[in-house]
């Protein structure tokens, strides 16, 4: 995928941000992270021991950082809101013609650091891998 059509997606998607995907904006905060089983260290080291590693081509731009390789695009976008940096991040499956939007979730205050905003990144990308592989299981014993 080039940029522009990148960047058009993006601009597509950052317009109503908790309409572009089905779950809305999910905020991190300490229930989240628990539902998410961020906080387990014994779930933390079988979930890393699963984990697929995920390369991605770079590029940064003023308003945001941008991830990508031939599975997903992340734009990892912070902000300033009431004078508290936080930080939105959309996933995106990078499938077909055009990019399909996943889900964003919302970092600020606490969650707000890059070791949160990764940690988290790196859960959903190994659960949406997980659920497209699942599918395509299902599919091939159709």
């Amino acid at each position: 995928m080039n940029p522009l059509d990148m960047e058009q997606a993006f601009r597509e998607y950052s317009n109503d941000l908790a309409h572009a995907t089905p779950d809305g904006i999910i905020s991190i905060n300490l229930p989240t992270l628990h539902e998410l089983g961020l906080l387990n260290c014994e779930m933390n080291t079988a979930k890393e021991k699963r984990k697929t590693n995920q390369y991605f081509h770079v590029m940064e731009s003023p308003e945001k950082v941008t991830l990508f390789n031939d599975q997903f695009i992340v734009w990892i976008v912070p902000q300033m809101i009431d004078n508290q940096p936080s930080t939105y991040t959309l996933i995106a499956q990078n499938k077909d013609e055009r990019p399909k939007a996943q889900l964003v979730y919302h970092t600020a205050g606490v969650y707000n650091t890059p070791n949160f905003v990764l940690k988290v990144l790196e859960h959903f990308l190994a659960e949406i891998q997980e659920n497209n592989d699942l599918i395509q299981n299902l599919e091939k014993k159709l």
